[in-house]
């Protein structure tokens, strides 16, 4: 079946109730059911009209935006194959996808993207046409179509395209920390069994109540998966276009429901623990109390007990004294809050459960149709990364490997066979690249990407993720990479957090000159190594950073210093900084 039939089903269910929602001249609208499959139709058709047929390719270069989900449920309906590009994608990075892929119309959010999509137009390339998905964007008319004009003509019903489980549904391209991007083929298969998988796991009551908040790029299969996910289900799914707006569109839409990576959590956990410390002792004290109620309940619903009464009058009061303050920067409905893209440290799920927002940590990979493994809402462990779910079954093999089979797994890599045959093992299992262990009661645990594992030159072996997660728990450390590989010790390169360093610098009456100036200057360094000092206290000694470099600006997207997903790219920082690194272990 054709993963967009859900289409249809949930107009027939849903008519008049709101399926998306999205912001216009600062104002948030919403489309209903009728209305939204009313416009993907039009758009399938307006797509048929010039010339895309079951199969093609056609990518998709923007941000967040209604937009953009039509298109794709419209690609979809029509048994084309969409193929996602970041939105911080360079010109360069965006032909090579367009290229490889062999995609003959795209679909651009900005002015940016139009200019690098052009260009690509004018080569000897596959692309035929550019849709334009806003009106500002200035357009020259070769071939060029605002998406409005574009869909203006199209009919509004459409039969959708039969596709079995094994037919292709989407190309997504890796955004890789290694190596050149390959492009993932997920299927309608994949898509459907994924989200039944979920839907049998969670068991949601009232799910068509929800409202989901989607600002994580859609380009990324957690972001789509989720948001295909809410639509399926019948949820309410709000688009964010900027995601710097992010604390602005919480309080506005207020969702019940929001995918985020740990990044997210981890700023929230820092603040509220860096505004607490800097309080007073009796707010301290109260704080205390609430999180010490909060975890007692929160503990009791994770082995599956019943919360008495007494327990639920004092939690009724952290929440008026404490809890609600937090929650209500988050939109105030917030419940449950899947969390992907890298590991996150049980102090941050520990803390969001005793506030009474439920952080569901999962685990899986663009070759995974996303979850292989999550949080089910009782007798999860913090620090796992939960149980399988759906038919998902999963093995650790050579050098602690995760591996996995199951109806998510993707179909392959495009156009490359070997590298295909390699990241599967001889009977069928698929490698993920990391290393993980299963604890007595079946939770996973991932321990590090393979690749990323380090042996200092004393014969150590540092893991460092969880070194790098409990840096970044601290309000002043934005990011960090941990240096280790062939060397005597641990060292970092610390990427501040910007905001609250300057507040830091106000209080420690230091003129702000340049960041790098300050940065280098010793009052900055020694207040970092005292930070590090007690974020580092519960660490063996050959884990423990002993140098650390304060970078003056955050590692960039465009430079290729991190994925569009803020995953670091080790082997490009190491090059790139490889001086600076060097010099912290001359002395």
């Amino acid at each position: 079946m054709n993963f967009a039939s859900f289409i249809n089903t949930n107009t027939e269910k849903f008519r008049t109730r709101p399926a998306i929602g999205f912001k216009k001249k600062e104002e948030w609208k919403e489309l209903n059911w009728l209305d939204f499959r009313r416009v993907i139709f039009k758009t399938a058709n307006a797509l048929r009209t010039a010339g895309i047929a079951e199969n093609d390719k056609v990518a998709i270069y923007s941000d967040n935006s209604a937009e953009w989900i039509v298109f794709d449920l419209a690609l979809m309906s029509l048994g084309a194959v969409s193929v996602p590009i970041y939105s911080t994608n360079n010109g360069e990075q965006a032909e090579y996808i367009i290229k490889d892929s062999e995609s003959k119309m795209i679909l651009v959010g900005n002015q940016e993207q139009y200019a690098a999509a052009f260009e690509i137009l004018l080569k000897d390339s596959t692309l035929e046409q550019i849709i334009v998905a806003k009106k500002s964007v200035w357009i020259k008319k070769d071939r060029s179509h605002y998406f409005q004009d574009f869909i203006k003509d199209g009919a509004e019903n459409i039969d959708i395209t039969e596709k079995n489980d094994d037919d292709l549904a989407t190309i997504i391209y890796t955004s890789g920390t290694t190596g050149v991007p390959k492009g993932v083929m997920l299927t309608h298969g994949n898509f459907h069994n994924a989200i039944k998988a979920h839907f049998d796991f969670f068991k949601f009551k009232n799910f068509e109540n929800e409202t989901s908040l989607a600002f994580l790029p859609l380009t990324h299969v957690f972001e789509r998966s989720w948001t295909l996910l809410s639509l399926y289900g019948g949820a309410k799914v709000y688009f964010l276009e900027n995601t710097k707006l992010i604390a602005h569109a919480l309080t506005e839409v207020r969702p019940t429901m929001m995918c985020a990576v740990p990044r997210f959590y981890q700023k929230i956990y820092a603040g509220v623990n860096e505004m607490v410390q800097n309080g007073s002792s009796s707010k301290r004290k109260i704080f205390n109390w609430a999180i010490k109620t909060g975890t007692e309940t929160a503990e009791r619903k994770r082995l599956g007990y019943s919360i008495p009464l007494s327990s639920k009058l004092k939690n009724k009061v952290a929440d008026a004294l404490v809890f609600n303050k937090i929650k209500n920067k988050m939109g105030g409905r917030l419940w449950f809050m899947p969390c992907g893209g890298a590991s996150v440290s049980p102090e941050v799920t520990r803390f969001f459960d005793a506030i009474g927002v439920h952080m569901t940590v999962g685990y899986g990979l663009t070759e995974t149709t996303a979850t292989l493994t999550a949080f089910p809402f009782e007798h999860y462990e913090h620090g796992s990364a939960g149980i399988p779910l759906g038919d998902t079954r999963i093995k650790i093999g050579e050098n602690d490997e995760i591996l996995a089979k199951g109806s998510g797994i993707m179909k392959g890599y495009y156009n490359l066979p070997d590298e295909t045959a390699a990241v599967f093992t001889d009977d069928g299992w698929f490698r993920t690249g990391d290393a993980g262990k299963f604890d007595a009661n079946g939770n996973l645990i991932i321990t590090d990407r393979i690749k990323d594992l380090m042996k200092t030159s004393n014969g150590k072996y540092v893991t460092p993720q969880p070194i790098e997660n409990l840096l970044s728990n601290s309000n002043y450390i934005s990011q960090a990479m941990i240096v280790a590989e062939g060397k005597p010790f641990v060292t970092a390169l610390i990427i501040p957090n910007f905001e609250a360093l300057k507040e830091q610098i106000a209080r420690m009456n230091l003129p702000f000159t340049s960041w790098p100036e300050l940065v280098n200057s010793e009052k900055i360094k020694e207040f970092y190594r005292e930070k590090l000092e007690e974020i580092q206290k519960g660490l063996s000694g050959f884990e423990k950073v002993k140098k650390f470099v304060i970078m003056p600006a955050e590692f960039e997207v465009n430079s290729g210093e991190i994925t569009p997903t803020l995953k670091v790219k080790r082997n490009v920082v190491l090059q790139k900084y490889e001086q600076l690194i060097d010099r912290m272990y001359e002395h």
